[in-house]
């Protein structure tokens, strides 16, 4: 008479022991749907939450969790975001004395350490990449590095190197463009600001190098693209100090005339150039 009570009680306790193992299967599959959703929100925060909330975020993450390399990384990103520059080079660095760091942390501690104004430092970390870690970044960062130190030849190779390796080269054909500008190489600036301008035609920046490159060979006529009638006006602000400059001043003033009356509203940079430049004159 005991065999079916004890049955009954071998059939109870494995429905419980099935229980529990479904409890742990569970348990373990919410665990998964957590770390998916947490990289979800990491990827969230580092791409349009405003950066010093982010930095919060990951300040909080990495106490919880300081040995998470992904949430280190995510710190160091937010930090450099929010232009916080010395405590990204202080973030990067703890990321690349992690045993799982990688080439591309190097490549990203330089980039904060540039960001930082420490190009000796910076140019000694790329140093130590491996030359079989080619990437655009790191290659626009080299060129930048050969830059500062004036090394010509290494600086266009590598951002032709660079150039080759995006398939958005306007910024570092503009980079590449003002280097050329500031070597005092005008015909190939105003060649690469033109690239970098077909490129992106919202690149300010490469509109306002393109006539400065200009009118350092005396060009002061507006080239062809695309503006708006602000951005016109303030081109032509540009081509007018450009002509000063250089000595052809009716020339200038012609141009800052032309910049007051296309700007839309009241544009006082350029009445204010033009207003003391004729008082100097007529004085």
């Amino acid at each position: 008479m005991r065999h079916p009570i004890l049955l009954s009680l071998c059939v109870a306790g494995a429905v419980v022991l099935s229980g529990c193992d479904k409890n742990k299967k569970a348990d373990r599959e919410f665990e998964g749907v957590n770390v998916v959703d947490e990289s979800n929100l990491n990827d969230v925060m580092l791409s349009v939450s405003d950066a010093n909330e982010a930095v919060t975020y990951f300040q909080r993450s990495t106490a919880e969790k300081p040995d998470r390399i992904d949430l280190r990384r995510g710190l160091a990103k937010s930090l450099v975001r929010a232009s916080r520059n010395t405590e990204g080079v202080a973030a990067w660095k703890k990321v690349v004395d992690h045993k799982d760091t990688t080439d591309e942390d190097r490549v990203d501690l330089a980039d904060a350490l540039i960001r930082n104004n420490e190009w000796d430092r910076a140019e000694a970390v790329l140093d130590s990449v491996p030359p079989t870690y080619e990437t655009f970044k790191r290659y626009r960062l080299a060129a930048m590095v050969a830059d500062s130190n004036k090394n010509w030849t290494k600086a266009d190779s590598f951002y032709e190197t660079a150039v080759g390796l995006t398939t958005r080269p306007a910024n570092v054909m503009n980079n590449w463009g003002y280097s050329k500008l500031s070597r005092g190489d005008f015909a190939d600036a105003e060649r690469l600001f033109s690239d970098a301008v077909r490129q992106d035609t919202s690149l300010f920046t490469a509109k306002n190098n393109l006539v400065l490159a200009r009118g350092a060979q005396r060009n002061y006529a507006m080239p062809v693209m695309s503006v708006s009638q602000t951005e016109r006006a303030q081109l032509l602000y540009t081509l007018g100090l450009s002509a000063i400059k250089q000595g052809d001043v009716e020339t200038g003033k012609g141009l800052l005339r032309d910049a007051v009356e296309t700007h839309p509203q009241h544009f006082e940079a350029a009445v204010r150039s033009l207003s003391a430049l004729e008082g100097n004159v007529t004085n």
